[in-house]
């Protein structure tokens, strides 16, 4: 399975641990969301459902950052 671009790019911010960049990349899809519900004149449909699936790839990359980070050494005690 090839990867997508919002994977890609939701994979670097979180290696780098950049939740700022994260935040500010879910709050610009809901505000798409809520801009293209409202929109008229054409069906936005797909473009719904990309946004969408961008927050779910955005909201995973920020639950990675909230999992507690284990190090090599705590698991050697193991």
């Amino acid at each position: 399975m090839s990867s997508t671009t919002i994977e890609l790019i939701v994979s670097a911010y979180v290696r780098l641990k950049n939740q700022r960049v994260l935040d500010d990349m879910r709050e610009l899809r809901h505000r798409l969301l809520k801009d293209l519900r409202a929109a008229s004149g054409f069906e936005p449909r797909q473009a719904l459902k990309q946004v969408q699936e961008d927050l779910r790839i955005i909201e995973q990359g920020l639950e990675q950052l909230r999992l507690p980070q284990v190090t090599l050494r705590e698991n050697e005690w193991r």
